[in-house]
């Protein structure tokens, strides 16, 4: 990816014969449009950056409750202690000093649709937002199961940070004999690949630092491996032979992180040396608060992320809804949630000056997965708006329809997808934060 202009991404997107229609940036005929983004992650970084780019005097707020964003992307390797927490720690500078975007670090408490106000709790007190935009891209939040889970003990590591050192540290103290148990939650969740990542890279990690007979279980809540299956199966079976035991449908019952066991719809594990339980997942609170849908995530329309009761709040990234065709879903990930912010930036600016919204929208998702400290997988899934199909191809609405799937074959994981993966997460890193 490079640093797309405004045109360079809706031709990305199939959009050419719309270039006739491509709005103006917002000018002084509209007085400074307030547009207020909550969560500093891929989504919010990019859709701040994007709106100032391209929407002349738009003004941008983005309230965010840390200091600098850690990436999930490539979190895995800090685990491993293949790179460090600095590499993936990601700061605000050039949103700030760049392109004009007012970063406010607090925490966004509660939003009045009525008003357009969004109250923030920073260290000085609460303070009131108002917005003509308002774009929540909160991420993730948790549903643990039963019992007395406590992450500090028996930590998830989805959310990159002080989670990832706790999770690299508890590896460490590792010895040959021992079990780490890791839980893949029921889809859908952040980051399909990640969890199978992060068992080939444990596990080449106990390999490589000479911990005879430790393992890695991996119990999953869904019925099969839900990303590349064909690369993560090779690597459970060959690469890492008798490191890693892989049990489907395991949906997780009740946790103890006291004595780091658990108990799963296919089998039990007591007194593990690692317990990496990582659980299912839903929309962050705040856009929850919108109403979510059965799975536990915000509706949106694929046009403009709006929210089908609030067309001007709009649901980015891991906590919306796409509609899509029945066993084509969206993905969950740092790069589709750049590709959503771009689209929503440009509905934004077309809603501000009065235009239509572009019908010819298009997103797309890849990432590469380190197999071993010297090989990757990767993926790639591109969807364009159109109707969607239900399990028996009849048209069911409209919505994202996923027209191809690239996935590295079992003999496709090597050294130069490694490298090029390197290459991929630089570009993300820049695209949404320089």
């Amino acid at each position: 990816m490079h640093r797309f202009n405004r045109r360079d991404f809706l031709k990305s997107a199939g959009a050419i014969a719309a270039f006739a229609a491509i709005p103006r940036a917002v000018s002084a005929a509209v007085t400074s449009p307030r547009v207020v983004v909550v969560g500093g992650g891929f989504g919010g970084a990019t859709v701040a950056k994007y709106l100032r780019m391209w929407g002349g005097n738009v003004q941008v707020t983005l309230v965010e409750p840390n200091a600098t964003h850690i990436s999930c992307i490539l979190s895995n390797l800090v685990v491993t202690g293949a790179l460090s927490m600095s590499r993936i720690t990601l700061a605000y500078d050039s949103l700030k000093t760049t392109h004009g975007v007012s970063v406010l670090q607090g925490k966004a408490l509660a939003i009045d649709p009525a008003g357009n106000r969004l109250t923030v709790q920073t260290a000085a007190g609460n303070e009131v937002l108002d917005y003509d935009h308002l774009v929540l891209s909160p991420g993730i939040d948790f549903t643990p199961a039963s019992g007395n889970w406590n992450p500090n003990l028996t930590p998830h590591a989805w959310q990159a940070g002080p989670q990832t050192t706790l999770l690299k540290n508890q590896l460490a103290a590792m010895r040959g004999g021992d079990t780490f148990v890791l839980t893949v939650p029921k889809s859908p969740y952040r980051c399909p690949p990640g969890p199978y990542e992060r068992a080939c890279v444990v596990a080449d990690y106990l390999r490589a630092k000479k911990r005879t007979g430790a393992k890695v279980l991996v119990l999953d809540a869904n019925a099969g491996i839900q990303a590349e299956p064909e690369a993560f199966g090779h690597a459970f079976s060959v690469t890492h032979a008798g490191r890693i035991q892989y049990v489907p449908n395991a949906n997780v019952v009740s946790v103890d992180s006291a004595t780091r066991s658990i108990v799963t719809s296919a089998m039990s594990v007591s007194n593990a040396k690692v317990l990496n339980y990582i659980p299912n997942q839903r929309a962050g609170a705040i856009a929850a608060s919108l109403g979510v849908n059965l799975a536990g995530f915000v509706p949106v329309s694929p046009l403009s992320y709006g929210t089908l009761a609030y067309p001007n709040i709009h649901v980015i990234g891991d906590s919306c809804a796409v509609p899509a065709s029945d066993g084509k879903a969206v993905p969950k990930s740092g790069h589709m949630a750049n590709s959503q912010a771009k689209v929503c930036a440009d509905a934004i600016l077309r809603t501000l000056s009065g235009e239509v919204l572009d019908q010819n929208v298009a997103t797309n998702s890849a990432c590469y997965s380190p197999i071993t400290s010297r090989t990757a997988s990767w993926l790639s899934a591109n969807f364009v708006y159109g109707n969607i199909y239900d399990v028996n191809g009849a048209v069911k609405g409209k919505g994202m329809h996923r027209t191809d799937l690239g996935e590295a074959p079992s003999n496709g994981v090597d050294g130069d997808s490694y490298q090029d993966m390197f290459t991929w997460a630089e570009s993300i890193f820049a695209d949404s934060f320089k």
